[in-house]
């Protein structure tokens, strides 16, 4: 039962967070300080993703080099600018052929 108050708690939080987003005045959207914000929140979440799947391992911290290895791979790969499926196949990839070479 409490999974699902955390769960309706946090969809409800979710639209009501949303709902502020659009009932903000324009005054307030237009401010540099929030349209950087607005920019940088999307870029620090996707961050702190790639940081515990990277990283993480259950409830602790593990250094896995198949999974660095992949990490290092997609990041090589945006850098060449390549398609967002690309990256993720030469991730996919890497970490696979480390995996099977005994490395991680």
């Amino acid at each position: 039962m409490t999974l699902w108050i955390a769960l309706i708690a946090t969809a409800v939080g979710c639209y009501l967070l949303k709902y502020a987003g659009l009932a903000a005045p324009r005054s307030v959207l237009d401010n540099p300080w929030v349209q950087r914000f607005a920019v940088a929140v999307p870029l620090a979440l996707l961050a702190a993703l790639i940081a515990v799947e990277a990283l993480g391992d259950g409830q602790s911290l593990a250094w896995d080099g198949a999974r660095m290895a992949g990490l290092g791979a997609a990041v090589c790969a945006l850098v060449l600018r390549a398609p967002f499926l690309v990256v993720i196949v030469v991730a996919a990839v890497t970490t696979a052929g480390m995996r099977a070479l005994g490395w991680g």
